[in-house]
């Protein structure tokens, strides 16, 4: 257990099988034990490994992430078990054609516990993701960085998953959206049928320039209208907060998310 909580998680949304979790790279200034330590501070039972994160203070050599030995990978659940945290999603992380490569991703996400493997796959490893993530049962969701990355469009998105996999999708990354100036509703609507995971970012404003995070509700992607319209399309999934501001002193503001994400589930449940 952890020593205080600073939100009780959030048991409203869980009954819409929204899965609500963090991910570690909100607390790269930090360990990954750290991160989970604070992932249950929140009440949250759910958190998405970014790769090379320094595991603990005591291991400063040991990186998080599909290259870590068996040893270090046995620590890793210890720590997640007695923390009551499960790593449900792992990313995002580069796939390509090299299917030994891909074959050691999908093997670490197995081992780990993972549901979905965030990624920004190369043009040519499709035809391999589909066999990979028809025989691991893991998912395969397509993350947006901002313009000009490979798929900052939805719409290149759904290209990519066009004739593949029904377990290929979206990782929906709300804020680099709206850095590029797509409202992140529009976008969900698109992708219908596809979004597997989010990454979930409220902003003060659109674009690029002076854009940061702030606590849900308060900034300008209707986060209301998005958990709605996520609702209206019966999507089930981990929606992970990424949280790139005020890096060292987050965790109050990310309480915030967790409240408004809790009561607004609530709400639309007892509406729907």
């Amino acid at each position: 257990m952890a020593k205080s909580r600073v939100a009780n998680g959030a048991p409203a949304a869980e009954k819409l099988g929204w899965h609500l979790g963090v991910q570690a790279y909100t607390f790269n200034h930090y360990t990954f034990y750290e991160a989970v330590d604070k992932t249950e501070s929140l009440g949250l039972h759910y958190i998405e490994i970014f790769p090379g994160q320094q595991a603990s203070a005591d291991n400063p050599d040991v990186k998080v992430d599909h290259e870590m030995d068996k040893s270090a990978r046995q620590e890793v659940k210890q720590k997640l078990d007695a923390a009551g945290v499960r790593p449900a999603c792992y990313g995002v992380i580069s796939l390509t054609e090299d299917e030994k490569e891909g074959r050691t991703v999908f093997d670490f996400a197995a081992e780990m516990g993972v549901e979905t493997i965030v990624s920004e796959p190369s043009a040519g490893s499709f035809d391999l993701l589909d066999k990979l993530c028809e025989e691991y049962k893991i998912n395969i969701a397509i993350h947006n960085h901002p313009k000009p990355s490979t798929y900052w469009d939805p719409n290149i998105v759904l290209a990519a998953c066009e004739g593949h996999s029904k377990r290929i999708g979206s990782c929906s990354d709300t804020g680099h959206w709206m850095r590029s100036n797509i409202n992140p509703l529009d976008a969900l609507k698109m992708l219908e049928g596809r979004i597997k995971s989010l990454h979930v970012k409220d902003l003060n404003h659109y674009g690029e320039e002076g854009t940061h995070d702030v606590p849900w509700g308060e900034g300008q992607a209707n986060v209301k209208a998005l958990l709605a319209e996520l609702l209206r399309q019966g999507v089930e999934a981990v929606f992970s907060i990424e949280y790139e501001y005020h890096w060292e002193t987050s965790v109050p503001e990310i309480a915030k998310c967790v409240e408004y994400f809790d009561k607004t589930a609530a709400e639309l449940a007892k509406n729907a």
